[in-house]
């Protein structure tokens, strides 16, 4: 009888272990967890589920709500906020969220100058602590989206007493969100466990695990036998297709403003020449992309700006392969001196498909006769050095928002700060005071005019060729409850579930 007990008692033991833990398959990684330096996907996830920002957003929504500060004034000339701080938040250490701790932690992105802290430093001219709750900021210029920026996590607070002061974390931030990070072992793993000391609501499941995979294949098994309970980033498309049809496996679809494109470095020969440029414009096929590589789970895309937000407009040429053969020609290319370059691309950190897409690439500049193309990759550490620094001429980059405004998807692009940022180098005082005037704007009519003239120079000059616009996807167990595709991109873990 006693035998029969120990073992009813270790299976309820067992249950509720698997009801509080949740286990998740990535083949993303993990480039920084700190907010002063974190600018890519994934790792600014992880930190929307380990610390709190100033302002968060409603679920399901792209609209911006209160949260660590409770609410805030703006001055009548639009360059001075007043931000009062809630007075029940903390870090992990019991460290409580202050003023000062926003004024060290705005400060310290804006003196390290990583590669987000052009959304503070091109706009903020300094911050001060009126009182311990009271924390003001001094803008440059008008901005009207200032307080959505607030909603990245460039502008979330760490702790003075873990984050230095005078160089990046290399290490976890301390926690002040709905969880803590108990373990971390880069590409293999990272542990997140229920924050005790959280203001806001408690996660649905107390501990999350996130395992990394070298490729689809490896996380799509994984998922299919059990390994994992959710695959999140990046299954293949046709293995998302297939799983449609799979017993017990759920596919969650959704609208995504994330984009790919293609870099230009202007100041790299021979893409310094417009001609190029807009020859290579010409000759993308984004159509084989779509059709071919991602089987219709993505579109084709004509403008910075993703399709579906205000101000969006097709700008971009469709494909023409005479006319890019006859601006080649122009610039002194033919088939007897043919345009050589690089195009490169990195193959785990956008997915499996990335050697494809750089294949179909390749195929479509070539079909022109006149330009050749050689293939090149680097792991994505190396390929963000690469681009910083000026290496690479010709790249794919992705974008997911870090603000839902199409000031987003224009000023980190074409500012000359941003465009450093990016590996384009682009320079244009036109464009740079049109976004100025279009930030500093309030009436919504009035923004989109500028918007569509600041599209129109970016289609003229091409630092940056749009390609398709993606869809947002994750797959999991039937048991897996919570699951919310949010137009902002934020993946909340803490409300998964299992039921």
């Amino acid at each position: 009888m006693k035998k029969f007990l120990i073992i009813f008692v270790l299976m309820l033991v067992a249950l509720s272990f698997a009801s509080s833990v949740i286990v998740v398959g990535t083949t993303d990684k993990i480039r920084t967890l700190d907010p002063a330096n974190c600018y890519d996907y994934f790792s600014s996830n992880i930190l929307q589920n380990v610390l709190a920002g100033p302002v968060d957003y409603e679920i399901g929504t792209a609209n911006i709500k209160p949260w660590l500060f409770e609410k805030w004034e703006v001055s009548s000339d639009g360059l001075v906020y007043t931000f009062h701080i809630r007075k029940n938040a903390f870090f992990e250490d019991g460290t409580q969220i202050d003023a000062n701790v926003f004024k060290f932690s705005f400060d310290r992105v804006m003196r390290l100058n990583g590669d987000p802290a052009f959304l503070l430093s091109d706009v903020v001219e300094k911050t001060e602590v009126v009182d311990k709750f009271t924390f003001r900021v001094y803008l440059k210029n008008k901005f009207s989206a200032f307080v959505s920026v607030l909603g990245y996590t460039v502008a979330f607070p760490v702790n003075p007493k873990v984050a230095p002061k005078d160089r990046f974390l290399d290490s976890a931030p301390s926690a002040s969100g709905p969880y803590r990070i108990s373990e971390w072992i880069r590409d293999v793993r990272i542990v997140l466990e229920e924050n005790p000391k959280y203001f806001g609501p408690k996660p649905k499941t107390k501990k999350i695990i996130i395992q990394f995979y070298e490729n689809s294949q490896q996380l799509r098994l994984a998922l299919e036998t059990g390994e994992v309970d959710i695959a999140y980033r990046h299954l293949d498309p046709r293995d998302i297709l297939d799983l449609q049809n799979v017993p017990g496996i759920k596919v969650y679809l959704g609208a995504s403003p994330q984009i790919r494109y293609l870099v230009l470095n202007v100041k790299q020969k021979p893409f310094d020449n417009p001609l190029v440029r807009q020859a290579i414009a010409l000759a993308v096929d984004r159509n084989a992309i779509v059709k071919d590589i991602f089987v219709d789970l993505a579109k084709p895309l004509y403008s910075m700006i993703p399709a579906g937000m205000w101000s969006h407009e097709d700008v971009f040429p469709m494909r023409d392969l005479q006319a890019a053969k006859k601006i080649l020609k122009v610039a002194g290319y033919n088939e007897d001196n043919p345009l050589i370059i690089d195009l490169w691309y990195t193959p785990s950190h956008y997915g499996t498909t990335e050697a494809d897409v750089a294949q179909v690439l390749k195929s479509s500049l070539e079909e022109t006769g006149i330009i050749k193309v050689n293939i090149k990759y680097a792991e994505w550490s190396t390929y963000v050095e690469y681009f910083l620094n000026g290496t690479m001429g010709l790249f794919l980059l992705g974008w997911y928002p870090d603000y839902l405004d199409p000031d987003d998807y224009l000023w980190p692009f074409l500012s000359i700060s941003g465009a450093k940022s990016l590996g384009s180098f682009y320079e244009n005082k036109i464009v740079e005071d049109l976004m100025i005037a279009g930030r500093a704007a309030t009436n919504q009519k009035a923004r989109e005019e500028i918007y569509k003239l600041v599209q129109n120079y970016h289609a003229a000059d091409m630092p940056y060729i749009p390609l398709w616009q993606g869809s947002a996807d994750c797959e999991t167990h039937d048991y897996i409850k919570g699951i919310v595709l949010e137009p902002t991109q934020i993946f909340r873990y803490y409300l998964l579930e299992r039921k």
